[in-house]
């Protein structure tokens, strides 16, 4: 679980660098050309282009476009992996091994086949490097049973492990030519210089230049088995969010990525403006631990909050595309309770619960990041709302913003009486979310010890071994429900993800993950 626990943290000063930074340099302008080029502005969060070190959301864009994975989805759809280098897959009864046959004809960059071999180098290189993204392959055993056939084996019932292999950290590299600049299967791997400046993928794209701070070019690979991709040239430049709005609006660049909701109000007419929720689910939290707080442990006190929150006026704030979140499973993902039954105010029910609380007129602090944003959402706002709505139940809240390491650190280390915080999928499947739970990751950040339910911990085994969708669906529907009703967590909302793209753009599916396949765009 400390991996899991890292890669919160990853996630988290992810947002805030998608929120905050400006640009690293000077964007440099497409080089003319005959060719049909994309510009597309963020704000950087990359760290490198080697896909089993990448794990940030700029790498992610470039890794999906460069490599590719055995399995992936279909547009925006994360409900169902699909064939990608492997033409089919196959999850045994159990759950703890998944076979795949992979695609003929794949060809690497270089023009060399895409091998069993490759596939088994590549998963291995990724879970025992340990960078950043091998806790994605924690546990799982790799293996060639012919040269067309892989088999995944792991210790547990694994059934997460198709919804986790899209992930383009896990794209295939062209072993050989990746083995001659320096990459091994253990942390004594050296071949980041070489994968940040060229492209030993199967994918649509070639790494053309890669700029960590500035800009990330890509051409089309020409030697690319699949469909040809609409554009030949990828310009991904670094650019805080005011002038990415200015680019887009002037024609600068055909796409933004990180656009508030109040950025994108008011766009010209001739721009296309894509409001979606994003899969980011913001929560407060109330610790459970008796040494940190005399007052969030009491469960009425939870019910208390729990019911005096106005979830319409937050979702007013947070804006159009936003919705509510009826659980700690996002809207995208299998096993999201349905949005009918997403949260309402009950004021008068609020106080009662205060009052058999045995509390009298209790504060309490809460904690949050304060120069943090999620999807261009401030943080501020929605504690300073959520202070307003709880002292009209009779709690007095003190708000306590903090620098995003200062409050990062108390909340990882379950010091906050109460937060205000945010989980991001690390992969689109339900089993993320059993982080949740009494002794897990964020359980534990909220004070919640193993052992403090043992009916919602069984709840939770359950769901983790559970087979096929249907029982799937139905044990995560339960682990939230149980969690609505006795957990210190309350799920508040989804914030929108707001892209916007010239007319010209078409095929342009927010995705969870990847934020963006370039490969599946368009031109008219």
């Amino acid at each position: 679980m400390a991996t899991r626990s890292q890669t919160a943290a990853v996630l988290l000063a992810g947002a805030l660098a998608l929120a905050a930074c400006g640009s690293g340099g000077t964007p440099q302008a497409p080089a003319a050309s005959g060719s049909k080029t994309l510009v597309i502005d963020t704000s950087f969060d990359l760290k490198t282009a080697d896909p089993g070190r990448t794990y940030e959301p700029t790498g992610l864009i470039v890794g999906k476009a460069v490599y590719e994975t055995l399995l992936t989805f279909d547009g925006a759809d994360v409900t169902k992996p699909v064939p990608a280098l492997a033409e089919s897959y196959e999850l045994s009864e159990d759950g703890k091994t998944l076979t795949l046959k992979l695609k003929q004809g794949a060809t690497f960059a270089d023009g060399a086949p895409v091998t069993a071999d490759d596939v088994v180098f590549s998963l291995t290189r990724v879970r025992d490097m340990k960078g950043t993204p091998s806790f994605l392959l924690d546990g799982v055993e790799v293996a060639k049973t012919d040269d067309s056939t892989i088999t995944l084996t792991s210790q547990a019932p694994n059934p997460a492990l198709p919804f986790i292999l899209p992930n383009p950290a896990l794209g295939i590299i062209n072993s050989k030519l990746a083995q001659q600049h320096g990459a091994t299967t253990d942390a004594q791997d050296k071949a980041e210089q070489y994968l940040n400046s060229s492209s030993a993928g199967s994918g649509p794209y070639q790494i053309e230049s890669f700029n960590v701070s500035s800009q990330v070019t890509l051409k089309a690979n020409p030697k690319y088995y699949g469909p040809k991709p609409a554009y030949e040239r990828v310009v991904i430049r670094n650019v805080e969010a005011a002038t990415q709005k200015l680019n887009v609006s002037r024609g600068d660049s055909q796409i933004a990525l990180n656009l508030s909701g109040d950025q994108v109000t008011g766009m010209p007419a001739t721009l296309q403006v894509k409001k979606t929720a994003s899969a980011n689910v913001i929560f407060l939290l109330a610790n459970q631990d008796s040494a940190i707080s005399g007052t969030t442990p009491n469960a009425k006190f939870v019910e208390a909050v729990r019911k005096g929150v106005d979830y319409a006026g937050l979702l007013e704030l947070a804006g159009e595309g936003s919705t509510l979140a009826p659980g700690v499973i996002p809207s995208q993902i299998l096993g999201a309770l349905p949005a009918d039954q997403a949260p309402a105010r009950d004021l008068e029910g609020a106080k009662a619960a205060l009052a058999e609380s045995g509390l009298s007129n209790p504060t309490v602090k809460l904690e949050y990041p304060s120069e943090l944003t999620v999807n261009g959402l401030s943080f501020q706002p929605l504690a300073e709302r959520i202070q307003a709505n709880l002292k009209e139940v009779g709690i007095t809240v003190d708000l306590q913003p903090a620098p995003v390491t200062t409050a990062l650190d108390n909340y990882r280390n379950g010091k906050e009486e109460m937060g205000l915080w945010y989980w991001g999928p690390d992969y689109p499947d339900p089993s993320d979310y059993l982080v949740f739970l009494p002794g897990k990751t964020v359980g534990l950040r909220a004070g919640w010890k193993e052992g403090s339910n043992k009916e919602l911990e069984e709840a939770g085994e359950k769901a983790a071994a559970a087979i096929g969708d249907e029982a799937r669906e139905a044990a995560y529907a339960d682990v939230q429900n149980k969690l609505n009703a006795e957990g210190p967590f309350i799920p508040l909302l989804q914030p929108s993800q707001n892209i916007v793209t010239a007319a010209s753009v078409t095929g342009l599916e927010y995705h969870p993950v990847w934020t963006v396949d370039i490969a599946d765009l368009g031109v008219k």
